[in-house]
C-alpha cells in the first residue's frame, strides 16, 4: 500500500529532504507546497497580472497556492505539518486544521519551545514529534509494523 504523505510547513530548512531521504525504500510518495518562497508568494501576479496593492497581491497567490493546498491535503494518507523555531507560519496551522477537519492522520513536527502555543494543535494530532528522522520511524511503523534500531 502506497501511502501518500502532505509535508506542510516551514520551509527555511532542509526537514523535507530528510524524511524524503530517510524514508527511502518504503512505499511511501510525498507532495507538499511550492517551497521556493519568492514563487510561492508571487505566482499570482506572476501568472494573473500585477496588482497595485500588496494585500491584493498577497491574495492572488495566497488563493492560487490554496489550489495545491487542498489538493495535496485531501489526497494525503498523512499529514505532516512542522512549525520552525524562526517564523511564526500561520499557513501551517491552518494547514493542520484542515488536515484535522478532513479526518486526515495528522504528524505535527516542533520543538519544545511550541509546546504551549501549538497544544491545541498537538491535541488534534496521532503524533507529536521533533525530528524529522522520527517521522521516518513512524512512516516506517505504519507500513512494515518494525521499530528504529
Amino acid at each position: 500500500m502506497t501511502l501518500k504523505i502532505y509535508l506542510s510547513g516551514e520551509i527555511h530548512t532542509d526537514w523535507r529532504e530528510q524524511i524524503i531521504t530517510g524514508a527511502a525504500g518504503l512505499d511511501v510518495a510525498f507532495d507538499g507546497p511550492v517551497t521556493d518562497h519568492d514563487a510561492s508568494d508571487d505566482c499570482g501576479v506572476a501568472i494573473m497580472g500585477a496588482e497595485e496593492k500588496e494585500f491584493w497581491h498577497d491574495n492572488k497567490g495566497a488563493n492560487l497556492n490554496a489550489i495545491r493546498t487542498r489538493h495535496g491535503l485531501q489526497n494525503a494518507d498523512i499529514v505532516v505539518v512542522r512549525f520552525g523555531e524562526k517564523y511564526k507560519q500561520w499557513n501551517a496551522a491552518f494547514d493542520a486544521g484542515y488536515a484535522a477537519a478532513l479526518g486526515k492522520s495528522l504528524i505535527v513536527m516542533h520543538g519544545p519551545e511550541h509546546q504551549h502555543p501549538l497544544k491545541e494543535v498537538d491535541a488534534a494530532a496521532l503524533a507529536v514529534v521533533e525530528e524529522p528522522q522520527q517521522v521516518v520511524d513512524i512512516l516506517a511503523y505504519v507500513l512494515n509494523g518494525t521499530l528504529p534500531g
